[in-house]
């Protein structure tokens, strides 16, 4: 039962020590996570104002490319209207024809998008064009504005899929009106033809990164016009494509990220479509482009906080590795501590509890058998003959002999709070709390033939085998015993074991005032 010398007065149930070195450990992966949510949720953050920022950009932009593209129309149309007015009204006979030339040619010059104004007849031939000349060929009936107001009587201004005109091979996007007589039968077609170079140019005034587009198309998809500039995409269909079997159906102006079908580049597409006319715009930035000044910003953070990181896992690498040194020192210190505590308790030769040990033992002992009114027993023994066996084979052999006993009493001590002590050369003692007399009595037995069975030869014991006397006490402590009284009792019950011949366990009685002997035969 070691009692610690360091501090006697230590209470159980004291808090652990905390673990340093996972502590520290688990404090650095919580700020590298900690610093590394915060740059997650700034990138995050300003990534998202990004995109907004862009998203705001491409919603002025396609509502600047809608009103464009409205006026554009509308001027032609408005000039449709009052020419288409003239001609139902006075015709365009042989009479009309030159002041109608002129003046096809001066509306023509006064708008810049216009590429050329046309009369056709019913048949779709040329009547009056801007140029000076008419064109040479089949006509114009096979053209889809031309077959489309044969079919309807709406007198609505119809824009049509991009053509190249017969006069010079230009591109040109046409708006054209139905030519009706007072009776409302189909006369021919008015056409304006507008510039797809206008819109180039319009398209053109905006930034745009190299992998942006733009583009203006009908209702139903057809392609106008775009930017960059592919002509053999005029005409293509776009109905298919996911703003005009999504997004359009659900709002006629938004935002989207797309990801094109074409060359595989996600793009922010804006799109609107008229109000006034069959048509809709779109622009389109990458991605990329719009997360540029992102990316070098995440890219800078992202330094700074990787380094920050490394120099607190540095950090930690060295405080964690001197917290370790520390440890490994104080358990070095911790077992220096009990083998001192060992030397200061124990005996260096049999291992069993000194007198120093024994004393302390026997005062909490002593307060814990007053407390719960429980005996504490005693037995002191001593090698019988022990000089002799000295004498005969020697001190290596006598601390052998010592040892086998220290044995024996560890063996016998069957309880963890029974102490066995070497207190003095051949004299050994054996605390017993909770023990009577009986009990002490009956351990002491016990040791006695244990030692006897080891068998050791001992010349100058008249047995011929080592043997051991036994003294006995037990008593219930009140709280103002003398530990040396205590002690005297049991040596004296030695003694008369001794005196009664030796190899024998005696009990002190001190209710009979007399030392009675008792031979443990049992």
């Amino acid at each position: 039962m070691p009692i610690p010398i360091h501090d006697p007065h230590q209470t159980p149930g004291t808090l652990k020590r905390l673990p340093l070195r996972k502590a520290a450990a688990l404090f650095i992966v919580a700020v590298c996570l900690c610093l590394s949510g915060l740059l997650y949720l700034q990138l995050e953050q300003t990534r998202r104002q990004d995109l907004a920022n862009a998203q705001i950009a491409s919603t002025n932009l396609t509502r600047a490319m809608a009103q464009q593209a409205e006026d554009t129309f509308l001027a032609a149309d408005l000039v449709l209207t009052s020419l288409a007015d003239w001609v139902e009204d006075d015709g365009y006979g042989a009479a009309q024809r030159p002041r109608l030339q002129k003046t096809f040619a001066r509306r023509v010059q006064q708008l810049e998008q216009l590429h050329g104004m046309f009369l056709f007849d019913r048949e779709g031939q040329w009547v009056i064009t801007s140029f000076p000349d008419l064109p040479r060929g089949k006509g114009v009936a096979d053209r889809e504005y031309f077959k489309f107001h044969q079919q309807n009587v709406s007198t609505v201004a119809h824009i049509g899929p991009a053509i190249r005109s017969r006069e010079n091979g230009e591109w040109v996007i046409p708006i054209s009106k139905r030519i009706n007589d007072r009776a409302g039968n189909f006369q021919g077609v008015l056409m304006a033809g507008i510039k797809m170079a206008y819109f180039d140019r319009f398209f053109k005034s905006f930034s745009l990164d190299d992998s942006g587009i733009m583009f203006l198309g009908l209702k139903d998809g057809t392609l106008l016009a775009r930017r960059p500039f592919d002509e053999g995409l005029i005409g293509s269909s776009l109905a298919q494509g996911r703003i005009y079997q999504k997004l359009l159906p659900e709002a006629p102006a938004g935002t989207a990220m797309i990801k094109s079908v074409v060359d595989g580049v996600v793009r922010l597409y804006g799109y609107r479509q008229l109000a006034a006319y069959p048509l809709v715009v779109a622009s389109a930035s990458s991605r990329d482009t719009i997360l540029k000044g992102w990316y070098e910003r995440a890219f800078q953070s992202s330094v700074i906080v990787a380094l920050v990181i490394l120099g607190v896992g540095l950090f930690g690498w060295v405080f964690i590795h001197q917290v370790r040194d520390g440890e490994r020192i104080e358990k070095n210190l911790r077992k220096a501590q009990r083998t001192l505590e060992q030397i200061a308790t124990h005996d260096s030769l049999t291992g069993l509890a000194n007198r120093r040990l024994f004393e302390q033992s026997l005062e909490i002992e002593f307060a814990r058998g007053a407390r719960q009114s429980s005996p504490v027993g005693l037995i002191m023994l001593d090698i019988d003959f022990f000089k002799r066996y000295n004498d005969a084979y020697g001190h290596v052999a006598g601390d052998h002999c010592l040892t086998q006993v220290a044995q024996v009493l560890k063996n016998c001590c069957q309880r963890k709070a029974d102490l066995a002590v070497r207190y003095g050369g051949e004299e050994f003692a054996v605390l017993l709390p909770d023990t009577d007399i009986n009990g002490t009595l009956a351990i002491a037995g016990q040791i006695r033939r244990s030692v006897m069975e080891k068998y050791i030869t001992h010349s100058g014991s008249p047995t011929g085998y080592l043997t051991v006397s036994l003294g006995c006490y037990s008593f219930v402590p009140s709280g103002n015993d003398s530990l040396e009284a205590f002690i005297q009792c049991a040596d004296a019950a030695l003694y008369q074991a001794k005196n009664a011949g030796r190899n024998r366990a005696a009990v002190l009685s001190l209710e009979a005032g007399v030392a009675e002997l008792m031979r443990s035969d049992r």
